[in-house]
């Protein structure tokens, strides 16, 4: 038979010389003597005569018949090789608990216009793990090879960021000035950020004005500086944290910010409160942010006038009272009234569409659902601000707090009197040292916690032993006075270490915390017997530690020192049932080493002593009071030494703002204004006791009345700056629709299974429970070590981790699939749609041609009997790409139940079965008339949307460059004239892209289809 004859078009051929080599036909030329063929090969168009070609008999031509396994694991693939901004690609993709309104802020980002949000998220909500989230989802949509964290010092002595980014399998390095100068100049030697330093967390104290200008004291370094960059570093990600800090456009820290986000492909910002700022703080970082959007403060004062319309006209869609659509209409008309809603909703496609849906006669439960989302997504702010607070969210349980009252002994209090005396003396001594002042506070707040372990701090102090982790835990940022002082102080307070090393060892307040413990194991009175134990210091704790030891109690012991495996071993143990030998009764815990590990499991805590920072409590008690607590309510034992500071603060200020009983809803910027009175106060020596009392109640006057006042003032403006939530709002619901079945842990494992078996059929993965072992010799490690090395972002953590077991000697792997189960087991891979193995497995398993698949599956419902359908792919490209998989079945009635029904079908009993022509034929007919009849639509709604963003954009360049240009004339400064020239160069270049982006949308909007599969499927009766 002659293969090379009659070629059409489309056909797959290949090269009679070099079988390997195939190609598509794509034009013919019979004119000559014989046959010539334009084929598309290796990316070229090349021209062959008949007989260099053969039939490509192993292509399309024949069909791949697949497995009930393998047809999920080709579905799961096209899901990870196109994503679409309809489905999550975060969940189970970090190691947390799953938490569906954390979802919310990634749902709104992947959604806009452009990657930048601003997260203004209440107290103990979970930021930086929104934050992660959305890293993950990007991740899964792109290559992501550099993210610049910015935040507070603090948050770096603390390691927050690091700890929480261990989640999302990403390590960070910590930036010093020097750090970030070296990266600057190696920038400006080599055109681009230094590669080993592109995961970093900068703080905002080393954001100077050397750093952005290259000045100091306004006298020129000589050396680079950020606006002297060219071209200028562009991060795929920035992450500010508490951003209200950079609310001031005069200081330097926000110039550096502003330089960092517009180089930025994407960035978000994070505060707990921006809409309890002034109006002008929050306008200041939505400029920061979208300068493009929000251009000046009238435009700012414009885009907020609507919003209170559209939040009623979503309020009113939510209900099912009569006239309901007449009277959200009502309220869009006055939105479209206003002078905002003149420019930006006249014409405006999507609200013509939200305008006719309410106008229909009947409007479905769906329909509904459906305009509550259009509405709210005219919302000004929509695609700029995400805000969820806590009383959205709703308690997790009842918080039950009982103030526990321990009166010191004879000794203990003559111990305490003395070191009283002995500060007032060495604070008249060196009257003018800040250091000595914080440094005899400390110290006085290790007595009130633990007189035991007095001596022990007073030495490490004295010898400088104590570690600037340790010192973060007792909210101190440092203690380094010099060494004159030291010497001074020693002198001084030799005395007092010596009481405190001859004390007498009775202490009613580890007698009363032994027996707060025991009474918890009465298992007749406690479901729980477990008890959470806090302190601030570490020598309480190492005091601690040994009386319940001799107690007979089961305890554990977790701070910042401890390993992160150590921490996971005592919350293993700590989780398990009372009756398990390895179990634990209690755990003692400062407020750093419980970072990063979450204690829903326990339902009690003791407070050994208190910090002063309201935050810090909240941060303690955040560890039970959260998502998946199983008790109705969770005790709180605050133990309190009668006549010491900390008990006036305590009664005066934390039991003022109601800590104990419910989370706070107050900002964080008010909270540590109240931290930093107190600190204060506190090292205020000089103060009588009735002095103190009088400061204290000024605090509660100001700040603690102000945190009630900020309640009312967010009502008001949650009307204009924030989407109103509906009473009792379903966060699991809005998570669940954007979720898929083919991303899931289960779907994931089928994948990885499916691609394990295209090796020598050794590789596997073992284990029922979530905790699983992947087995691969070391020829199939050379081979998935080979495919790895194809996968781009070759410098992130995921891909070097697992380039590390290919290349090693060991055969057996822990991995997971579950969030949960690799944040209990820190040491195992955890397999996401993000980790190289799935990104792997799912270019190899999509490179399937003509693939069939037949099944069988019970259903009570659909008709019975075999019915033929074909699967197909629908890439809709206009705005942005997204990814539709749409099936056809023979029987209409069986359409939209067949892809549910391939998640748990089986193979059918008749392997031989295959789908006739003529059935074919008739899938490939409705298929293509389904198509067309959205194709035209789908088009001109593009081409409708992107004609109007084209006009917005355009009027929002005029008005931009007309500020810039404003502020240009007015600089005086050549630094100064040459950043706002740069900022102008960047509008320009960013609405050219951006006009660019409309127009390529509006003239090639489509809807590109391809056949992934056909088959059958049986329909039984169970």
């Amino acid at each position: 038979m002659n293969r090379y004859l009659n070629f059409e078009r489309g056909q797959v051929v290949r090269l009679q010389s070099q079988p390997d080599k195939c190609g598509a036909v794509i034009d013919i030329n019979d004119s000559g003597p014989e046959v010539q063929y334009t084929v598309f090969l290796d990316g070229k168009s090349r021209t062959f005569f008949a007989s260099q070609l053969i039939a490509d008999e192993s292509g399309v031509g024949s069909k791949k018949t697949l497995s009930a396994s393998e047809c999920r694991a080709l579905l799961t693939a096209r899901y990870i090789n196109h994503p679409g901004t309809s489905t999550l690609y975060s969940l189970n993709a970090a190691r947390i608990d799953f938490v569906a309104y954390q979802f919310r802020p990634v749902l709104r980002f992947i959604r806009a216009d452009r990657p930048r949000l601003l997260i203004a998220d209440g107290v103990g909500v979970g930021k930086t793990i929104e934050a992660g989230l959305i890293l993950r989802e990007l991740q899964a949509r792109q290559d992501i090879n550099s993210v610049l964290i910015i935040c507070p010092r603090p948050l770096i002595t603390e390691k927050k960021w690091q700890t929480e980014m261990k989640r999302f399998d990403q390590t960070f390095e910590h930036f010093d000035g020097a750090m970030l100068r070296h990266c600057v100049s190696e920038c400006d030697l080599d055109g681009e950020w230094p590669e080993n330093h592109r995961f970093g967390i900068v703080p905002y104290s080393i954001l100077n004005e050397q750093i952005i200008s290259g000045t100091l004291k306004g006298k020129k370094t000589g050396k680079p500086c950020l606006i002297d960059l060219d071209p200028a570093p562009k991060f795929d990600l920035v992450i500010v944290d508490e951003a209200h800090r950079i609310s001031n456009s005069d200081t330097n820290a926000h110039e550096a910010v502003r330089f960092f986000c517009d180089n930025a492909e994407a960035a978000v910002f994070l505060t707990a409160t921006p809409l309890q700022l002034g109006n002008n703080d929050l306008y200041s970082l939505l400029n920061l942010l979208r300068p493009d959007v929000v251009i000046d403060r009238d435009s700012f004062n414009h885009m907020s006038e609507p919003n209170p319309m559209i939040n009623a006209a979503a309020s009113h869609a939510r209900t099912t009272t009569k006239g309901w659509n007449n009277s959200a209409q009502e309220q869009l008309k006055k939105a479209q009234a206003t002078p905002w809603g003149q420019t930006m909703f006249a014409d405006n496609p999507e609200v013509d569409e939200i305008m006719k849906t309410l106008a229909l006669p009947k409007i479905t439960d769906h329909d509904r659902v459906r305009l509550i989302s259009q509405i709210e997504g005219l919302h000004t702010f929509a695609g700029i601000i995400n805000r969820t607070r806590r009383r959205d969210i709703g308690n997790f349980t009842k918080r039950t707090p009982t103030t526990v009252s321990i009166e010191f002994t004879p000794p203990q209090r003559a111990l305490h009197d003395a070191l009283l005396k002995v500060q007032a003396e060495i604070l008249a001594n060196l009257h003018g040292s800040m250091h000595v002042k914080f440094m005899m506070t400390t110290i006085r707040r290790q007595a009130a916690s633990c007189l035991f372990g007095l001596a022990p701090f007073i030495e490490d102090i004295l010898s400088r032993y104590v570690s600037e982790e340790e010192l973060s835990e007792v909210d101190v940022d440092e203690l380094s006075p010099d060494s004159d002082e030291l010497e001074t102080i020693a002198e001084k307070i030799k005395a007092v270490v010596a009481m405190a090393k001859s004390l007498v060892p009775d202490d009613p307040k580890l007698k009363k915390a032994v027996e707060l413990v025991q009474q918890k194991q009465d298992g007749k009175k406690y479901k729980n017997h477990r008890v959470m134990i806090f302190s601030s210091f570490r020598h309480t704790l190492a005091y601690l530690y040994e009386g319940l030891k001799k107690a007979g109690i089961r305890v554990g012991l977790v701070h910042g020192g401890i390993p992160d495996e150590e921490r996971t071993k005592v919350r293993a143990r700590f989780e398990k049932p009372k009756d398990d030998p390895e179990a634990l009764d209690a755990v003692l815990f400062s407020e750093v080493g419980c970072e990063g590990l979450d204690y829903q499991f326990c339902d009690c805590m003791i407070n050994y002593d208190l910090p002063w920072n309201p935050m810090r409590v909240e941060q303690r008690i955040g560890r039970i009071d959260r998502n998946g607590q199983q008790s109705d309510f969770v005790s709180i034992y605050n133990m309190i030494t009668p006549d010491t500071v900390d008990a006036e603060i305590y009664e005066r200020c934390l039991m003022r703002i109601g800590v104990f009983e419910e989370a706070i809803g107050a900002s964080e910027e008010i909270l540590g204004k109240i931290a930093s009175k107190l600190q204060d106060i506190a090292v205020k020596s000089e103060l009588t006791e009735e002095e103190v009392r009088e400061r204290l109640q000024q605090l509660e006057d100001n700040e603690i009345r102000q945190i009630q006042e900020e309640e009312k003032l967010e009502t008001r403006q949650q009307e204009l700056f924030g989407i109103e939530l509906p009473a009792k709002p379903n966060f699991e619901e809005e998570v669940q629709d954007a979720s898929s079945f083919w991303l899931e842990p289960t779907a994931m494992s089928n994948l990885i299974s499916n691609y394990l078996a295209t090796f020598d059929g050794s590789a596997t993965i073992l284990g029922e429970s979530p905790m699983k072992t992947m087995r691969a010799n070391e020829a199939v490690r050379k081979q998935l070590l080979h495919d790895a090395r194809q996968l781009s972002g070759k410098g992130s953590n995921a891909i070097r981790d697992w380039e590390k077991w290919l290349k090693g000697s060991e055969p057996h792997l822990a991995i997971t699939f579950d969030g949960k189960c690799a944040n209990e087991n820190r040491s195992a891979q955890l397999v996401t749609p993000v980790h190289p193995l799935v990104r792997q497995a799912a270019g190899a398993l999509d490179a399937v041609d003509n693939a069939e698949v037949h099944l069988t599956v019970t259903d009570p419902d659909l008709p019975v009997g075999v019915h033929p359908f074909a699967v197909f792919q629908w890439e809709l490209i206009g705005l942005r790409r997204d990814l539709d998989i749409r099936v056809i079945a023979k029987d209409e009635s069986v359409d939209s139940r067949v892809l549910s029904l391939l998640q748990r079908a089986v193979d059918a009993e008749d392997i031989e079965r295959s789908v006739d022509d003529a059935d074919i034929e008739e899938l490939e007919k409705r298929h293509y008339e389904l198509w067309k009849g959205e194709l035209d639509g789908y088009r001109n709604k593009i081409i409708d949307l992107a004609r109007f963003k084209l006009q917005s954009l355009n009027a929002s360049h005029d008005g931009r460059i007309a500020m810039l240009q404003d502020r240009l004339r007015t600089a005086t400064e050549e630094k100064i004239r040459r950043m706002r020239q740069s900022e102008i160069d960047r509008a320009n270049r960013e609405y050219e892209e951006r006009s660019a982006e409309l127009t390529r949308s509006s003239e090639q909007a489509d809807i590109t289809t391809e056949r992934i599969m056909i088959g059958t499927i049986e329909i039984k009766r169970g």
